[in-house]
């Protein structure tokens, strides 16, 4: 009777483990639940932005807990260059210290009209002060670093080797050897838009000139201009038809309300014109409440923030 006993526990440890009958193993390191990975950093939304924008320099992000802020990498031209991300002013480590003269790299671009009617009266005080060439000497501005390892625009002699001599819609200019294939579609947009929009049509019948590359400071400012990047191009032409055409030259004439200037009151491009630069990564200087309509300047970063707020509108 044992023996029988004895022989039906042995079989039943074979089929039942030791747990069943209220034993418990002790836990081994890989029984043990695992933690979760902690989650990576993620990019923030307008670095990713210019990444994308300029995804032909590889830029490389990561995060530096030492410095508590994003390093970016990129080679250009033959040269490495690393900046601090500077919550969007992209400076390189020694300008840190001045970051609060230095606007954002990537920024909302509003490509809508706005009505100087609807101007509020702080607004207006505001744009006048603006306009004064003391405030423009001592206002932020762009930050240029990013933009002149971009283009080697660091010196006159730095970037010439990289500016071309072509044609726009007809009139010679230079630009950036990198802008050109954009700018090449967007006056083959133009030309298209041509055949059926009569307002295009007289806008490059009447077409003076188009200039872009120019050496030089931004008027009032100590700034380099976009001109001088080779990435910048004004479209001027033989008459304005009685519209004010740059805010400068308006304030000139009218110094306490050049920023009343109605929209009927400015000479502009068709939106057939704008729409194609746009298309191609080129903001408009028209929409600007320093309004500069005969102004086009390549920054595909601000257009495809543009895009991503319109998505999620």
């Amino acid at each position: 009777m044992l023996k029988t006993v004895i022989l039906f526990l042995l079989q039943a440890s074979l089929i039942f483990p030791a747990s069943g009958w209220g034993f418990r193993k002790s836990k081994s390191k890989s029984d043990e639940p695992k933690q979760a990975p902690k989650p990576e950093r993620t990019i923030p939304e307008d670095l990713q932005i210019l990444m994308d924008s300029y995804s032909d320099l590889k830029i490389q992000a990561e995060f530096n807990k030492e410095k508590n802020d994003w390093i970016i990498k990129f080679e250009n031209y033959g040269t490495p260059h690393t900046f601090h991300w500077a919550e969007g002013s992209v400076l390189p480590e020694e300008e840190l210290i001045n970051r609060e003269e230095y606007w954002h790299v990537v920024y909302k671009y509003s490509n809508e009209l706005r009505d100087p009617k609807t101007f509020t009266d702080e607004e207006i005080a505001r744009l006048k002060e603006y306009g004064t060439v003391k405030n423009r000497r001592k206002a932020p501005g762009t930050p240029m670093f990013f933009f002149d390892a971009v283009y080697s625009s660091y010196s006159r002699a730095k970037i010439e080797p990289h500016i071309i001599t072509t044609k726009f819609l007809g009139k010679g200019t230079r630009v950036h050897e990198r802008i050109l294939e954009p700018l090449k579609n967007v006056e083959a947009k133009i030309l298209k838009a041509e055949k059926t929009s009569p307002e295009v049509k007289v806008f490059i019948k009447e077409l003076k000139s188009a200039a872009a590359y120019n050496w030089r400071q931004i008027d009032g400012t100590k700034r380099k201009s976009f001109h001088s990047l080779g990435i910048a191009i004004d479209l001027l032409p033989v008459a304005y038809h009685g519209g004010e055409v740059f805010w400068s030259w308006a304030r000139d004439k009218n110094p306490d309300k050049w920023m009343m200037t109605s929209i009927k009151g400015r000479w502009m491009p068709p939106k057939e014109v704008i729409d194609a630069f746009e298309s191609e990564g080129f903001i408009w200087g028209g929409y600007w409440a320093i309004w500069d309509n005969m102004h086009f300047e390549y920054h595909p970063e601000l257009i495809a923030k543009m895009k991503t707020k319109e998505n999620i509108d």
